[in-house]
């Protein structure tokens, strides 16, 4: 694992970020992604207010035009990556609950779908959760590939030192808005 530096993120957290943005810049129909811990704290978004900070290196600049923004559309719930993790992680939570009551194995994924949305929800690691918000008309199928893709390869470098980095990192930014009088 690299250590942060005060240069920005480790390299485990940036390569995370851009596994991220490819994903919400890449799936048609995805508004907004969320990382939630197994204790339901957000640790990555695809918000921009909330992304972890950039460095000058060409991953950095490739993902600095990272937004759940789409043609004008809300990006989330209420546009806030914080209750996008809130519903995550109350969903991971119930349906989890749903599967021990039921004795039928653990919980791969849940989708929800709405008038105006869809919300999928996927295990990942150690009890994280990775939730995506998409659009009425998103391909439901194509977003669930994805996501797979996505937990595949974010499974195994979300360390509890990564975790904690990343954590760490939303912390700061929240701090930091605050004092600013940012919304977020």
């Amino acid at each position: 694992m690299t250590a942060p530096s005060t240069f920005g993120p480790s390299s485990e957290a940036r390569n995370l970020h851009w596994l991220l943005t490819n994903l919400v810049e890449e799936v048609p129909g995805i508004l907004s992604v969320a990382v939630v811990s197994s204790d339901g704290l957000l640790l990555l978004s695809s918000d921009p207010d909330l992304a972890i900070a950039r460095t000058d290196s060409p991953e950095g600049a490739r993902t600095a035009g990272a937004s759940g923004v789409r043609a004008g559309k809300r990006t989330g719930p209420r546009g806030s990556a914080a209750d996008l993790a809130t519903v995550v992680s109350g969903i991971g939570s119930l349906t989890v609950g749903a599967a021990k009551l039921m004795d039928y194995g653990p919980v791969r994924h849940t989708m929800v779908a709405m008038d105006e949305g869809s919300l999928f929800v996927m295990s990942i690691s150690d009890g994280s959760l990775l939730g995506v918000h998409g659009s009425a008309d998103c391909d439901m199928s194509v977003v669930a590939y994805h996501m797979a893709l996505f937990v595949g390869r974010a499974g195994h470098v979300l360390t509890p030192e990564l975790r904690s980095e990343l954590r760490q990192s939303m912390e700061n930014k929240a701090l930091e808005n605050e004092s600013t009088g940012s919304p977020r």
